[in-house]
């Protein structure tokens, strides 16, 4: 299985502008600048887009997770922060806030069962930074 979303840039790094387009048509032709990755302009940035990416990743294995248990999530909510340190050029970190309902599910086994999440959704995997979690069980 294979994903793909295209990237086009006009101009200096600074100055210039592009637009993210996603293989499934969620984003097309999506703005991106410096400004929008670096201030506070209009526009997407890569940083939220695998923030974006880290918490729909978690959060459906951390559901794999909790169904294996024969117990359905009522609901479950991630945001994911990253920490991007533009003078490295390097995301320093991300952390995970989640939040879930689910009715019959200690809270041993919650801990564990995040943890699990934590550790092998794809994109934990994929990133190669520290990943801080704070969850907690409604």
């Amino acid at each position: 299985m294979k994903r793909n979303a295209t990237a086009v840039w006009n101009g200096t790094g600074k100055d210039g502008k592009g637009t993210l387009t996603t293989q499934s048509g969620t984003l097309k032709d999506t703005q991106y600048s410096f400004k929008s990755r670096f201030e506070e302009g209009v526009g997407t940035n890569p940083e939220e887009l695998v923030a974006a990416a880290h918490s729909g990743c978690f959060t459906m294995k951390l559901s794999f997770n909790i169904s294996a248990e024969n117990i359905t999530p009522e609901e479950m909510t991630t945001k994911a922060i990253v920490d991007l340190n533009p003078e490295k050029g390097e995301i320093v970190g991300v952390h995970l806030e989640v939040k879930v309902k689910a009715e019959g599910l200690s809270k041993e086994k919650f801990d564990e069962l995040v943890a699990d999440a934590k550790a092998n959704c794809p994109i934990s995997k994929l990133l190669n930074t520290n990943i801080t979690i704070e969850a907690e069980l409604l």
